[in-house]
C-alpha cells in the first residue's frame, strides 16, 4: 500500500505520522501558536526530528462555528509559508488542508505533495478535476455539511454504514477523475457527538472495506477532553490512549500535534503485532 509523493512511494502498510502545523489565529488547540516564521521553522524541525512523515499546512480552522475566511486570505496565510519551509527543508513533504481546489492548485505548484480535504470535494465542484490534473495523493474526509453548521448534522439511522457509502461514492468520483492515491479520513469530530466519535473508533475496522489507507485525527479532540473534563492542552495522554486503538483498528496515518509520542505508539504497536 504505497502513495507517491513527488516521485517517492512512500509505504502505508507500516504506519506513518502526519505533523499538524496550523496557520490560523482560531483553531482549537494551537490557534495563534505559530506567529511569525522563526516560531514556523522551529515547530517543522522539531516535528521532523521526532519523525513526522508528512507536514499537515492548514491555513483555514475547521472546528466546529469556525469563522469563515476569504481565498483570498487563505492564499496570504498559506503561500509564503509552503515557500518558506521548502527552502528550509527541501525535501519535506507538505499536506495542504484545504477544501478549496484553487488552493489545492496553487500549493501543489508551490511545491506541496499532498492535498487534505474535509469534504471529499463537496464543497468545491472542481476539486477532484484539479486533483486529478495534479496526480497528487488524495485525503478525502467524511464530513456534512461545512464546519459552520456540522454541529447540527449528526444524526444517522446507521452511522459506519452511511460512512461506508459515502466514500463509496466519493471514491467512485474520484476515480472517474482519474485520481489514483486516496486516503480516507472517518472525520471524527465532524457531524458526529462524543459518543458517535467513540462508537466510529469501536468499528474503524469496518472502513477497511474500501480498500484503502484509514488516516485518524483524534489528535486532543473534543472526544477526549470533554469525555474526560480536561482542556485540550492536558489531553496528550488521552490522545495517546486513541492513537493506540486507532492503529490497533488498522489506520495507517496518525495526523498529531505531537509527534514524538504517537512514533512511541507506533512502535509499541509494531511490537505486539509481530508475529513469533
Amino acid at each position: 500500500m504505497t502513495i507517491n509523493c513527488k516521485g517517492t512511494l512512500i509505504d502505508l502498510s507500516s504506519p506513518k505520522v502526519m505533523g499538524i502545523l496550523n496557520l490560523t489565529p482560531d483553531s482549537f488547540y494551537d490557534g495563534g501558536f505559530y506567529k511569525n516564521e522563526t516560531l514556523i521553522l522551529k515547530q517543522v524541525e522539531k516535528l521532523l526530528n521526532e519523525g513526522a512523515s508528512f507536514i499537515d499546512l492548514g491555513a483555514y480552522s475547521s472546528r466546529p462555528d469556525a469563522t469563515h475566511i476569504s481565498i483570498e486570505e487563505e492564499k496570504k496565510r498559506i503561500l509564503p509559508i509552503i515557500a518558506l519551509l521548502l527552502k528550509k527543508f527541501p525535501e519535506v513533504l507538505l499536506s495542504i488542508d484545504t477544501f478549496r481546489s484553487e488552493i489545492a492548485r496553487l500549493s501543489i505548484e508551490a511545491g506541496a505533495a499532498i492535498i487534505n480535504d474535509i469534504s471529499a470535494g463537496n464543497l468545491d465542484n472542481q476539486m477532484l478535476k484539479t486533483i486529478g490534473n495534479l496526480q497528487v495523493p488524495y485525503i478525502m474526509m467524511h464530513m456534512k455539511g461545512t464546519p459552520q453548521t456540522m454541529k447540527s448534522l449528526n444524526q444517522y439511522n446507521d452511522m459506519i454504514k452511511e460512512i461506508q457509502f459515502y466514500f463509496s461514492e466519493r471514491v467512485a468520483a474520484a476515480r472517474k477523475e482519474g485520481i489514483h492515491d486516496l486516503i480516507i479520513d472517518p472525520g471524527f469530530g465532524f457531524a458526529k457527538n462524543p459518543h458517535q466519535n467513540f462508537s466510529l473508533l469501536n468499528q474503524l475496522e469496518l472502513l477497511h472495506t474500501q480498500g484503502l489507507p484509514i488516516l485518524a485525527g483524534v489528535s486532543r479532540k473534543s472526544m477526549i477532553y470533554k469525555t474526560l473534563n480536561i482542556s485540550p492542552s492536558e489531553a496528550l495522554n488521552g490522545t495517546t490512549c486513541l492513537h493506540t486503538i486507532s492503529l490497533l483498528k488498522g489506520a495507517s496515518i496518525l495526523r498529531v500535534h505531537d509527534v514524538k509520542e504517537a512514533m512511541e505508539c507506533i512502535a509499541l504497536t509494531n511490537m505486539l503485532q509481530q508475529k513469533d
